[in-house]
């Protein structure tokens, strides 16, 4: 049977949840048919904007700039301040419907999950059939929008997701490919992050066809595991499940969620630090070392995002877990403003297990101590039997 994935993002969600409910309240105006923007308030215009109408996109506006500067874009603009305790209810909603269907739903952020359609694919004409019923049912039922992508594997149907919108299904299909996906610019790609963008761009890599038609050593020369990771994705290559039940996760990590959220690199290295303190003392306290970091990334439309790499050997070290959290976090940030930030360790080692060294961990002292010198002259009596060739002494292995 072959595997059908659907995945279901909410059109602007929270604009559009805000306007359903504005709309239930009495108001005469929907909100998605004017500029409009969700973020801040109308008399104060700070913060940032959180979601933006298709009114409001076409004056230049962007999700995560300072309100301020889309109200110099657009002087007659809407806008409204978020309600997350209702976004939420929204989205459970939405998920409960959806449920209906299927229970194989993975969630990812508060307006997008997976469905994993294959088991219940024989009882619908057709997996774009299925979708539109959905997706119909979404807006007969609950009054908003939502967009499927439609593929084999997840990735594919996020991308398919993200094409024409609103209220769209579409296909992405590996066939479909080199058509549908590889003329897109490389920054549309799923995980191509703003540095890996620009180091992309520096090979001459313009758009995911060319990263998909470049040679995968030369990408994971310079971007090293999450290099070969979006080569992969840009040949349609994904082999994630969905996980309709969260896997436990074994190992030890710490998150937080910021009081203001973190518009620059800066910022955020500062919040790994204090996250990576508390991770390493708290794998040496449990006796613990880790082969593996992760990183955890919500934005601030709570939109998350996470990312992983191995370790060339087991550490404890609070400066190795912040670099190697940094690493990732540059290889997959997006730029936009981030909410939460979380480090997590896993593939635990006993501290106390023999360390396997390369030669660049051998450190030889540069005055030979008195075990090297009595080493030095127990040699220097195989010298005399066997030759000078025959080894050389402490101070000389360097």
């Amino acid at each position: 049977m072959a595997t059908i994935i659907f995945h279901i993002d909410v059109n602007s969600a929270y604009l559009s949840w805000t306007a359903v409910e504005q709309l239930k309240n009495g108001a005469e105006v929907d909100l998605r048919t004017i500029p409009a923007i969700i973020g801040g308030d109308q008399k104060s215009r700070h913060g940032i904007v959180l979601a933006k109408s298709i009114s409001a996109k076409k004056y230049g506006i962007r999700t995560g700039e300072p309100v301020a500067n889309a109200f110099r874009k657009c002087p007659n603009l809407v806008t409204a301040a978020p309600n997350h305790k209702m976004y939420r209810e929204k989205s459970r909603q939405l998920m409960d419907y959806l449920r209906t269907y299927t229970t194989g739903i993975e969630q990812v952020s508060v307006d997008e999950c997976y469905m994993d359609f294959t088991k219940i694919a024989d009882k619908f004409a057709s997996p774009v059939a299925a979708a539109c019923e959905i997706k119909d049912g979404v807006k007969n039922k609950f009054g908003f929008t939502v967009n499927i992508g439609i593929s084999s594997n997840k990735l594919l149907a996020k991308m398919a997701s993200d094409f024409e919108k609103p209220d769209k299904v579409h296909t992405l299909f590996p066939e479909e490919v080199p058509v549908k996906m590889w003329p897109l610019p490389i920054n549309e790609l799923f995980m191509a992050g703003k540095s890996s963008v620009d180091t992309m761009k520096k090979l001459e890599i313009n758009t995911i066809g060319d990263l998909a038609k470049a040679d995968p050593a030369l990408i994971e020369l310079h971007l090293k595991s999450h290099g070969r990771m979006l080569w992969n994705f840009a040949n349609g290559i994904d082999d994630s499940q969905v996980q309709s039940k969260p896997s436990e996760a074994k190992g030890i990590g710490n998150s937080t969620t910021l009081s203001e959220d973190a518009a620059t690199y800066e910022e955020v290295q500062k919040v790994f630090k204090s996250l990576a303190q508390s991770v390493g003392g708290r794998l040496k306290k449990a006796g613990q070392k880790a082969m593996m970091v992760s990183m955890e990334v919500k934005y601030h439309n709570f939109q998350t995002m996470s990312h992983q790499k191995q370790l060339s050997k087991p550490t404890d070290k609070e400066e190795e877990i912040y670099d190697a959290a940094c690493q990732l976090f540059l290889e997959s940030w997006n730029g936009e403003p981030v909410r939460l930030l979380g480090i997590r360790t896993a593939k635990l080692v006993d501290a106390s297990e023999p360390e396997q060294l390369s030669i660049f961990d051998i450190k030889i002292p540069e005055k030979p101590d008195e075990k090297h010198q009595k080493l030095n002259k127990a040699m220097e009596e195989i010298r005399k039997k066997f030759g000078d060739s025959a080894v050389m002494k402490a101070s000389e292995m360097k």
